[in-house]
């Protein structure tokens, strides 16, 4: 199978970040960090690995433009490429091995290309719009569960911004009780990359930003499986509101969650009561 060229520089970009990482994770007491916001880690390590895949993409595409975790908005064009250097920061920064690189390409604001690279385990996940997904060169699909109360889901608790802490523990404890099991592994991109590969059933989280996103849906979408916001549409990438998984468990994940939303204000009843 030949892979599309933008493909390959996303590989080229993410094995050269992730040479940069694995380097950084056996010196991890001399790591220079910082603190965004609570709970919201950055390191050095972040800051080179998203400078490498930056001048990788650059040096093959000089006119597209970057969309990046620590960089932001570099550049304008109908090319965007969307960079996690790091997926997983406070889990690197632990020394817990469940970490990875996520780079998407979207043009006109569609994800046609995606990578995302494990160097713990040697993972490669790879997608190009409609030519499928895989996994180290090997097609992978979605699994196939059909029921929520045989399914593996997986989720990211909120540590950012926590107004949605008390929603989310109800969906949480709600979706502890209708399924099999629920893991919480701490790289939103590698969750996604998981329900591509079958090993995962179903996955939510609130608030992820658009490079934890990007390369994980389409991995998934090419594999099968299915991505919305918590409404069943396509809006995910501005909310960061994501649900995923097999077509069957979605569903069924989708009724469970809906009820269990705050009920968006509406503007002419509220005008009525005044």
């Amino acid at each position: 199978m030949q892979s599309h060229p933008m493909l390959n520089i996303a590989v080229k970009a993410a094995r050269r970040a992730a040479s940069v990482i694995t380097r950084a994770s056996r010196n991890l007491d001399t790591l220079t960090v910082q603190s965004k916001q609570p709970n919201d880690l950055v390191s050095e390590v972040d800051r080179a690995a998203e400078a490498t895949i930056i001048q990788t993409i650059q040096e093959a595409y000089p006119d597209h433009a970057i969309l990046a975790e620590e960089s932001g908005q570099i550049g304008d064009s109908e090319y965007v490429w969307v960079i996690d250097p790091l997926d997983g920061t406070t889990n690197f920064l632990h020394g817990f091995p469940h970490y990875c690189v996520s780079i998407a390409l979207l043009h006109k604001g569609v994800p046609t290309q995606a990578v995302v690279y494990d160097p713990n385990r040697n993972h490669l996940f790879t997608a190009s719009r409609g030519a499928g997904a895989f996994l180290d060169g090997r097609r992978i699909r979605v699994s196939k569960k059909t029921q929520l109360s045989e399914a593996l889901l997986s989720t990211g608790f909120p540590y950012r911004e926590l107004e949605n802490l008390d929603t989310y523990v109800t969906t949480f404890k709600e979706f502890t009780l209708k399924s099999q099991g629920i893991r919480r592994p701490g790289s939103a991109a590698l969750d996604l990359a998981y329900i591509a590969a079958g090993w995962v059933d179903g996955f939510w989280e609130f608030g992820l930003a658009p490079w934890d996103i990007a390369a994980g849906a389409l991995l998934i979408k090419e594999a099968g499986g299915l991505v919305t916001d918590f409404a069943g549409e396509e809006g995910f990438m501005e909310s960061g509101n994501v649900l995923a998984g097999t077509p069957r468990v979605f569903g069924q994940m989708l009724q469970v969650l809906q009820p269990l939303l705050p009920k968006p204000v509406d503007p002419d009843s509220f005008a009525a009561q005044n």
